[in-house]
Parts: C-alpha cells; structure tokens; sequence
C-alpha cells in the first residue's frame, strides 16, 4: 500500500508542463496576477490557533454522503465516496485528519486545495490536501493548469478540473480568497502584550540601583568596587538578600515599574480576534450553551459544509452523473449536540407523529439498534393522514345524524 502511495507522488511531481512551450500566465478580468503568496503564519500564535482548532475539530466530524435525487426523493448512494470521504481520503490520513487539514488551511489562507486522484478509467482514488508555498495559474492547450510550488523546491501542476478549490473572503480575486494581512498588526499588538509580561516578570527578578561614593575615586577604583559589589550581592547563589556597605558608599535603590497591557485591552484584542473567525471564548473553551452552539454552526460550520458539499460535487463528478441526481453532502448530526431535554422533547413530538423510526431514536441517545422492529415508527391514533381528513369529517358528520353506511 505504501509504495502504492509513494508511486503515486513521485509520478505526480512529474510536471505536465515541464515541457510545454505554449504555456501563459492565465490572465484575468480585474489584471490581478493569479499568484497567491502567503504572508506570515498567524497559526504561530496561540490565540488564532486555538480558533482555528476549534472550528477544524468540530468541522472534521461532518459527514459525507452520496445522494442521488430521483422523483423528488433523496436515496443515499452506497458508494466508493463514502469510504473515501468518511473512512480513508488517502493513504496518509484518516476522513476526519483530512477534513481537519482543508479546514485549516482555509482559515489560515483563506484557500484550500485537494487534489483528486484518478485512474486511468477516470474513477477516482483518492483525495489528496495540497499545502503548498504558493500557487499560479497557466493556461496551456485552452485548458486551465494550477501549479504549486512547495518549499523543498517541487512544484506540481494539474488541471483545475482535478483540483478541489475552497475559498474564504472571496472578492477582489478572481480565483484566490483574499489573505488574512488586515489581522498581522492585531497579532502583533497581542505578540507584544504578552513579551511586556515576560520581561516585567524578568525585571522584577534583578536588583538595579546606583552606588553613591562619598569621597573621590579613581575611575579604575569606582568600577573594582561596583564590579566586586555586584559579585558578592548579585550572585544568583545567594539568597539572603542582605548586602552590607561602609561609609564610604550609599546604595540607592532604582525601582523597576514595567508597564503592561491593561487585562481589558488584552480581553478586547483576543475577543477581536476570536471574532474574526466567528468564534468566541464560550466557544473555544468548550463552554457553550445550545443556543451558542446552534449559532456558531449555523455562521460558521454550516457555510463551510456547503461550500463543501457543493466544490466536491462539481469537481467528482461528470455533468452527466450530476443531471442524474448525483450529489455529495457533508452534513453533521446536530441532534447530538442538544441537551437531553432538548432530546427529550423530540422524542416526545415527533415520535407520535410517525416522523422516526425506533432506532433513530435510539441513536439520538446513543443506543445501539434493536433486534427486531428497529424500523418500526410508532404513531398515535390522534393523528390520521390528511388526504383521509375530509372522508373522516363526513363520515363522523352523518353518523352524528344517524345514518348507517347504507345511507338509512
């Protein structure tokens, strides 16, 4: 298997272009350059990863699925997608390390990228998450290549067609999401806060002060009797804390104020920067409520689920196959994330109403499936089906009236 893989990436850093002569910088319609150069990383720094990390991990619990829609219906298609998507993209990663990483990515540079390996039937094999140090794109044979360039100095190049494309704050660009620059000097305000707490916790550890002599010295003498000051009541060894001084020389004392951030600024600038990626302390300290949860699905995972749902649908599949119905969806289970009460009410409404099975039930408790009659709903006889509504009402209306089934 692994050198399945290996073969795998050392014919894919065989450049397809490497050769090609008609190739151009593909241009586009704002004449931006289509480059894309990273700026610095802020996953370097611990509140954007905290962040990042947040939302990467509850995203990486979505799941995939083949759906096909047909006659109004949604079957789910068990295929060679929900292996890939939901059990092993690739060789090197398991679905929710994959998801995790294109997630990130995103965040971080606002693009993400998979590429889609195939075989020569053109079925597909596998996905694969490119991080590369930046990109272009060449147009060649009126077809669009992406290229990446990786640090270790190897590029690869593949049609667009073949490479899975997430953006965020997609605007001025024609192709990339913008860059997360507008956050740097944010992250270098907090970057400087926390080094003004390392070095005030420095400071406080030494002993400054001057050494005032009253009589004239030499200027040899002056600095044999501050160096010989500082060797027998600056060393770190030794921990009276009492020094001792003849009439000669008066200690006095210079007294160390280090100023740092105010713990409100530093509350703003992190809840600011929380904010940025739609997230919040309550969020990422796993201290939410139901509420808070269902609103940070709904504007942050959600998007990114259709977003999703929507690129690997297009670049899996052929026109064809998605004029049949053919979908891929990465939907999560929010059941889950509710409160028992919030389950328990549920249960209670929809479970008379026919609307889930037995074992469905079961699941949003986590309870493994019954033997027999797990695919059974239940339904009380307060509700009947509403094309019988109108058949009940007059039969109900001329039994009222004492008329038998014969009309007598």
């Amino acid at each position: 298997m692994f050198n399945r893989a290996k073969a795998f990436w050392n014919k894919l850093f065989l450049d397809p272009l490497a050769d090609a002569r008609e190739q151009s910088i593909f241009k586009m319609m704002n004449n931006y350059t289509p480059t894309f150069n990273y700026v610095e990383n802020p996953y370097d720094t611990k509140i954007v990863r905290k962040a990042v990390h947040t939302i990467a991990t509850n995203g990486a619990k979505l799941r995939a699925k083949h759906i096909r829609k047909k006659d109004g219906k949604l079957e789910v298609q068990s295929t060679n997608f929900e292996y890939l998507l939901n059990i092993r993209p690739n060789y090197f990663m398991s679905a929710f390390d994959f998801l995790y990483k294109i997630i990130t990515q995103l965040l971080l540079k606002n693009n993400a990228f998979v590429y889609i390996e195939r075989d020569e039937r053109g079925n597909i094999k596998g996905y694969h998450p490119i991080n590369s140090r930046y990109t272009e794109l060449i147009e060649y044979k009126e077809d669009l290549f992406i290229r990446f360039y990786f640090p270790n100095g190897n590029k690869l190049s593949a049609s667009y067609d073949d490479v899975i494309h997430l953006r965020r704050y997609f605007n001025n660009n024609d192709i990339y999401g913008e860059s997360n620059k507008c956050i740097i000097n944010g992250l270098n305000v907090i970057q400087a806060a926390d080094d003004s707490i390392i070095n005030a916790t420095k400071q406080s550890a030494f002993l400054r002060g001057l050494l005032k002599y009253n009589q004239i010295l030499k200027p040899e003498d002056i600095k044999s009797h501050r160096n010989n000051f500082v060797k027998d009541y600056l060393n770190i060894n030794d921990s009276s804390g009492i020094a001792a001084l003849d009439q000669k020389a008066d200690y006095i004392e210079l007294k160390n104020d280090p100023k740092m951030v105010d713990s409100n600024q530093m509350k703003f600038l992190s809840e600011d920067m929380l904010a940025y990626f739609g997230t919040n302390e309550d969020i990422v300290s796993s201290n939410y409520t139901e509420d808070q949860w269902n609103a940070f699905y709904e504007s942050v995972l959600e998007p990114i689920s259709i977003q999703m749902s929507q690129e690997f649908t297009y670049k899996s599949f052929t026109e064809r196959e998605m004029g049949h119905g053919n979908e891929i969806m990465f939907e999560p289970n929010r059941i889950q994330y509710a409160s028992i009460k919030t389950k328990i009410e549920l249960i209670k409404t929809m479970g008379p109403m026919a609307v889930i099975k037995k074992d469905e039930m079961r699941e949003i408790f986590n309870l493994p499936s019954m033997d027999e009659g797990g695919n059974d709903y239940v339904q009380t006889l307060n509700y009947i089906v509403a094309s019988d509504a109108q058949e009940y009402q007059i039969g109900k209306k001329n039994n009222d009236k004492g008329v038998d089934e014969n009309g007598d």
